[in-house]
């Protein structure tokens, strides 16, 4: 891995806008957000109310310092929507029409952004007042909104960051959010190529790629060492069409057909998806109607402290994913697949977007056609009649792990983004800062 240069000196303060924080179901963000937080001043502001529920031991200590807004903040992000509109109207309603002059796929996106688009009124005058430098969303959608909003009324600069699902299908304003904004920040090789090539973005040259973190805690040695009787296959995850877990219980059919042994936990809910309502309902579905249920267990969510025990005790992790076809909706690299390897599991995955930078055939994992429940069935097997190659590939798995999505590297690589972007905004000036 190449060496992290020294970073300039000077610490620009940080503000972080996220909908709820902390989150259970998106822990490399708190892992992320807390590394920064050690690193650069950074205060995390959540648009809506606290959501506790399956969070972890880590994730409820940090909740205090989260400056939430939520319904009882209503009449105040009114109130400073009335003193944004009168202090500066044309500024105003230009804004205003730029951010909704599209037709938004569905009445939730819009109303996230409506509701964001008032947070950022408000959030403009508290950020002058908390002294921040520059303001951050780590998501393009509304956060992006309140921070696109807040940096027009405030004049600090903002960043934002774009992965996976969130560029295509792209929501009708996402090419404006990214050409306005400071800097954008990339977790993967693919969806930094395909924020550059968005059209009207104008983000080639200020797109940064930065892998995400692990966020359990480091194994000394590769957790593989051999498979138990029957085997145990792993897969986890949100119940949405772009995991193609639909596509894992063909397989595992298939398997069961072949005369194969094995049992499959798949973990995982909600799931909710456009167009296909409950994604969980169709696959527990689909289970029944495959005679599945001896062989395949759903136990539902699972919390992000008893992960580390779970990985421990399977034998394959699989990541089936795939693009809907109906809306071009995808992953980049989910980070169940990471903190598998991590843990020196055999990985089998698609080669969905950006999933091959990390599952490399034959090197680091086994990679197969995505929706192909044949090859994937094909693959398990192949691992099974191998220990030794799986043996191998976990723990190439593991090194790739443990080098790549460093979270000591990858905080200190956002970190510097920030420093960077804002000694250049200073004029080069520096101050005292280590991080």
């Amino acid at each position: 891995m190449a060496l992290i240069p020294a970073l300039p000196q000077r610490c620009p303060h940080v503000a972080c806008i996220l909908l709820w924080y902390p989150l259970f179901t998106q822990p490399f963000i708190f892992q992320e957000t807390e590394n920064l937080r050690r690193r650069l001043p950074l205060t995390v502001y959540s648009l809506y109310g606290r959501h506790l529920k399956h969070c972890s031991a880590a994730m409820q200590a940090a909740a205090p310092q989260t400056r939430t807004l939520g319904l009882r903040a209503l009449p105040l992000l009114l109130r400073d929507t009335l003193r944004q509109c009168l202090r500066s109207p044309r500024r105003f309603f230009r804004l205003f029409r730029r951010c909704f002059r599209h037709r938004w796929p569905t009445w939730e996106m819009l109303g996230e952004n409506l509701w964001a688009f008032f947070a950022g009124c408000h959030l403009a005058f508290r950020f002058r007042e908390d002294g921040m430098d520059i303001i951050y969303a780590p998501w393009p959608r509304g956060t992006a909104t309140a921070a696109l909003v807040a940096s027009a009324f405030s004049g600090i600069p903002f960043a934002t960051a774009a992965r996976g699902d969130n560029l295509e299908p792209a929501d009708p304003d996402l090419a404006f959010k990214l050409r306005e904004a400071l800097f954008i920040r990339a977790n993967n090789a693919a969806d930094k190529a395909r924020i550059e090539a968005l059209p009207g973005a104008h983000a080639a040259g200020k797109t940064r790629l930065v892998y995400n973190s692990l966020t359990l805690p480091a194994i000394d040695v590769p957790s593989f060492s051999g498979f138990h009787s029957p085997p145990r296959l792993f897969a986890i995850g949100r119940f949405d069409v772009t995991k193609g877990f639909d596509v894992l219980l063909r397989a595992c059919a298939l398997l069961r057909d072949r005369g194969v042994d094995f049992r499959l936990t798949l973990a995982g809910g909600g799931g909710k998806t456009l167009g296909l309502g409950n994604m969980g309902e169709k696959l527990h579905a689909l289970r029944r109607e495959l005679g599945l249920e001896q062989l395949v267990s759903m136990p539902g969510l699972v919390s992000h402290d008893d992960l580390p025990g779970l990985l421990r005790s399977q034998d394959i992790f699989l990541a089936p994913c795939v693009i809907d076809p109906a809306t071009g909706m995808r992953d980049g690299i989910p980070n169940t697949v990471i903190e598998a390897l991590s843990f020196g599991l055999p990985v089998i995955a698609s080669t969905v977007n950006a999933l091959p930078e990390i599952v490399r055939h034959e090197q680091t994992g086994l990679a197969v056609p995505p929706g192909d429940h044949v090859a994937l069935a094909d693959a398990v097997q192949r691992l099974l009649a191998s220990p030794e190659e799986a043996r191998r590939l976990a723990a190439a798995g593991f090194q790739l792990a443990r080098d790549m999505f460093s979270p000591e590297a990858n905080a200190r690589r956002l970190a510097e983004l920030f420093l960077h972007a804002d000694n250049e905004r200073q004029g080069g000036r520096d101050s005292s800062c280590a991080v």
